[in-house]
């Protein structure tokens, strides 16, 4: 992208820094020579094996220390990137046997939230987002590949469980949208109780999900930056964690904000779960006066604390090049 196409998000990246070079229509092959030139310590992937992802660069080892973070939740499988940033959730000692990479274990979460990201003062009514004036309120606004068959099946045994229930999705595909409430038929459920929400401008979308009374998560692909998302505007997110890093990071940012309970192993525990703050009002909405608490007074949207633990991370792997180490693990301090 042009710099002067940039978003509202990339206009503050380029203000934050003292030099901002747009390299968007160069080759791989100019990019690396010119990280080379600007002698850049330490490359930065954060796209990895996605859409739009860059390898190629990376590939050429135009910095001594490389690194990938946030974008694609796995290993690279490669032998050019040194350093996966994670968290102890993410990747327990257990699992750094199957990541080329060593892990940079930041102490809470390793994700980054933007406390400037705004939620919209317009009051949405359930009528204008299509919900019904009574029932709870479940919602998953996850992108719609994410919802596999034993997925969805777990979501509709949970509406079967809690009357006048309904599920709300953000699905924009009109094939996703009739073959999904196909399915729910298939299952027993009224195709009414599906509920799709429209796109629009994020921070009219934070502010509807206050209408949302649980965020069910999907599996193995959890929800990542939508579970951050709704956890800003105090939505309750429940979780089932798994063994792979894409299936740890919901657990990864509830553990941040101190709710493990919201955690589940099992999908029996999920469902369980789900249906008990379904039908007992006290218990959810202990846990939604918790998550109020716990907004700004724990570290996941602790963005100063944040900074400090990765950019001590950046300089722990630096000095390691320095000193004529090869990569290593790296547990950084709190």
């Amino acid at each position: 992208m042009q710099s002067e196409n940039l978003s509202e998000t990339g206009q503050r990246m380029k203000r934050a820094f003292d030099k901002f070079v747009d390299v968007s229509k160069m080759a791989d092959e100019n990019i690396g020579q010119l990280i080379r030139e600007l002698e850049i310590d330490i490359a930065v992937d954060l796209n990895g094996h996605t859409r739009e992802g860059r390898p190629g660069i990376f590939a050429r080892r135009p910095a001594p220390v490389q690194v990938s973070y946030l974008g694609f939740p796995g290993t690279m499988g490669s032998g050019y990137i040194d350093y996966l940033i994670a968290d102890q959730t993410l990747i327990p000692a257990s699992s750094q046997a199957y990541y080329r990479e060593k892990i940079v274990y930041l102490p809470y979460s390793y994700q980054a939230n933007d406390l400037k990201r705004a939620i919209s003062d317009k009051k949405f009514t359930r009528a204008e987002c299509g919900l019904p004036d009574k029932g709870f309120v479940f919602c998953s606004f996850n992108n719609a590949y994410k919802i596999l068959p034993d997925t969805f099946d777990c979501w509709m045994r949970i509406l079967g469980q809690v009357d006048d229930s309904v599920l709300w999705l953000l699905v924009d595909n009109e094939t996703a949208k009739s073959n999904l409430r196909r399915e729910a038929v298939k299952r027993g459920i009224n195709p009414d109780r599906l509920v799709f929400a429209a796109r629009m401008p994020l921070a009219d979308h934070l502010s509807r999900q206050r209408l949302a009374d649980l965020f069910l998560d999907t599996f193995p692909c959890n929800a990542h930056t939508t579970a951050s998302d709704a956890l800003w505007v105090c939505l309750p997110v429940l979780t089932r964690i798994g063994e792979t890093f894409a299936a740890r990071v919901a657990a990864s940012l509830l553990n941040a904000i101190g709710l493990p309970e919201l955690i589940s192993t099992t999908t029996h525990q999920f469902e369980k779960r789900a249906i008990e703050l379904a039908t007992n009002p006290a218990k959810l909405a202990t846990i939604k006066s918790r998550l109020v608490d716990n907004r700004l007074t724990k570290p996941l949207f602790d963005i100063q604390r944040f900074t400090k633990s990765i950019e001590a991370g950046y300089t722990i792997m630096y000095k390691r090049h320095q000193d004529g180490l090869l990569p290593d693990n790296i547990c950084v301090p709190e």
